[in-house]
């Protein structure tokens, strides 16, 4: 009988590992919060335990992980940016140590969410796909020719750092007007903030504008909250979710000329929006994919919800002769 990948999720808020089938499918799960402000060891210990409780003494035939970056790749040595423990970690190093004699591989969450969508989500069937993550950041992973495409250092396809509004906002990348800079769901939030949005007074969860509970909960999730207000008719709320959707229909549209797309997946949070964030978006795409090669390009939301990046994680190893490079 086939054995499991384990496959392992890093995120700044929660970790999450399974076992996945080699059709992709998630026999085991298991998550767990992310301990704020743990030190590496800390980090390391939560995570280790989050792996027995999935796969006790279980034989794996690989490991795979997804994780927020930066990282040095494919060595992953992380320093993802929000978990500040972790600094030049050599989580790669570990797991391998932990798992002697079978194959352990590392790449960008958002590229390891791409990887699932093209392999068994709503990408399938795509030969030309960029698979995106709209979120706390803006993150994707990009294939061509049925590959994965890694480019020179295992980043291509960040398309959230695509130039979407010269003149726009500052980006923690150091640059300006950067796609991640517009529509992640912090970024957005604090833009409408500044025109005049008071979380919760749409949809009820807010009776002033003072920094109460719906406040609280939109510091903490603001791009759910936002969403929120906007289904519910807030104007400020709505027009956060165009100039949103704007700017990742821009970004699409140039990744289409560049790169001969048949498909764009959209996850995260921010695309549980739904029509608020896909109709400005779609709008946008069209007024800008003028020539015909691009006009086929189909933007669908992704299928895969929290699964993705364990099902992504576990392709690298289920599924290397697409998804994980022979040079390396």
């Amino acid at each position: 009988m086939p054995r499991s990948v384990l496959a392992v999720d890093i995120g700044g808020t929660k970790f999450a590992a399974a076992l996945v089938g080699p059709e992709g499918d998630v026999r085991a799960a298991e998550r767990a919060a992310t301990p704020p402000g743990g030190d590496a060891e800390t980090l390391w210990k939560a995570l280790d335990a989050l792996i027995t409780a999935v796969a006790g003494d279980t034989p794996v035939d690989g490991v795979g992980i997804g994780c927020g970056g930066p990282m040095t790749w494919p060595e992953g040595a992380v320093s993802p940016l929000n978990m500040p423990g972790w600094r030049a970690f050599p989580l790669r190093g570990r797991l391998a140590a932990r798992f002697p004699g079978v194959p352990v591989r590392i790449h960008n969450d958002a590229v390891c969410v791409a990887a699932a969508e093209h392999w068994r989500g709503a990408g399938r069937g795509s030969a030309n796909m960029l698979g995106m993550v709209v979120s706390t950041g803006v993150g994707g992973g990009l294939i061509l020719g049925d590959r994965l495409i890694d480019g020179g250092s295992g980043n291509a396809g960040h398309i959230g750092h695509v130039v979407v509004d010269p003149d726009g906002p500052a980006c923690e990348c150091g640059g300006r007007g950067c796609l991640e800079a517009v529509a992640r769901g912090p970024g957005l939030a604090a833009w409408a903030l500044e025109q005049g949005w008071i979380p919760g007074r749409a949809s009820g969860a807010s009776e002033s504008g003072t920094a109460g509970p719906a406040y609280v909960e939109a510091t903490a999730a603001s791009g759910r909250r936002l969403a929120l207000d906007a289904a519910a008719g807030d104007a400020v709320a709505l027009a956060a979710m165009e100039r949103a959707g704007r700017a990742v229909g821009l970004a699409v549209a140039s990744a289409t000329h560049l790169c001969d797309l048949d498909v764009v997946t959209i996850g995260g949070g921010l695309s549980q929006a739904g029509r608020l964030l896909f109709d400005p978006l779609e709008e946008t795409l069209r007024a800008h994919v003028r020539l015909d090669f691009a006009r086929r390009v189909r933007v669908v939301p992704a299928s895969l919800g929290q699964d993705a990046g364990l099902v992504g994680a576990a392709a690298l190893v289920l599924a290397a002769d697409r998804y994980w490079s022979p040079r390396r």
